[in-house]
């Protein structure tokens, strides 16, 4: 085995022996630095090479932190009535880490998105780290692996179709199951 399959091995359980402490150091310094954090170096690096990243010149590694929760509001205390107070209901239609994406897509706004991954979360935030390429930089234009994203506009809006159709399809699936389960037997 490889080195990526031994960090990728350990990933698997972040919050058991070898990984607890340090997560848990890095949780604590992350909540004080900005939302949207460039990094040298990306926490995993076997996803990160899953999703193109190369240590090379161009390609960029950013670290984003979302709130969790269900996205409920401050109650505003005059001027309104009860129903009208948008406090309850508030559901959010796309994951966190389309969220993130989306978030580093508009800091960096000349870079593409390549693919994103969890890195971490507590009981307030989530954190991501998300695969971005600089398309009109030099090396990344001579590079043949990223050929897709050079020449051609390439949105994070295809990716993000892509994970809602496959919520959909998991979705459908779910239901699918607990129909063929629900029905009686005479």
């Amino acid at each position: 085995m490889g080195t990526l399959r031994y960090i990728a091995d350990i990933w698997k359980k972040p919050y058991e022996d070898p990984l607890r402490q340090v997560i848990k150091a890095r949780l604590i310094k992350w909540r004080r630095e900005p939302a949207i954090v460039r990094v040298e170096k990306p926490t995993r690096v076997d996803k990160a090479r899953k999703y193109g990243y190369k240590a090379k010149q161009g390609v960029v590694v950013v670290r984003v932190r979302v709130r969790r929760g269900p996205f409920n509001r401050r109650r505003p205390n005059t001027g309104r009535r009860p129903k009208r107070m948008g406090v309850y209901g508030v559901a959010l239609s796309t994951n966190l880490q389309v969220v993130a994406e989306q978030r580093a897509a508009r800091r960096f706004s000349n870079l593409e998105v390549l693919g994103s991954y969890w890195v971490g979360e507590d009981a307030i935030y989530k954190w991501f780290e998300v695969v971005m390429v600089d398309p009109n930089h030099p090396a990344i234009r001579n590079d043949p692996d990223y050929a897709r994203v050079v020449g051609r506009e390439y949105r994070e809006g295809r990716r993000i179709r892509r994970i809602r159709e496959r919520q959909r399809k998991l979705l459908e699936k779910l239901r699918s199951q607990s129909g063929q389960g629900s029905g009686s037997s005479q």
